[in-house]
């Protein structure tokens, strides 16, 4: 797990790194979006049934 972890932070301090991290906080910052990744994770978790 710690391979993975110091991957992902290797990657996030590249100029594409960099790029990715700020389009998920602004994409963070906006409500439909956050009720979007609410349900989707809810889905995932089983707690709505379709």
């Amino acid at each position: 797990m710690a391979g993975l972890l110091a991957r992902i932070r290797a990657y996030s301090r590249t100029p594409q790194g960099r790029r990715t991290v700020e389009s998920v906080r602004r994409a963070a910052a906006d409500p439909r979006k956050r009720a979007q990744a609410r349900s989707l994770l809810s889905r995932l978790r089983g707690g709505r049934r379709h």
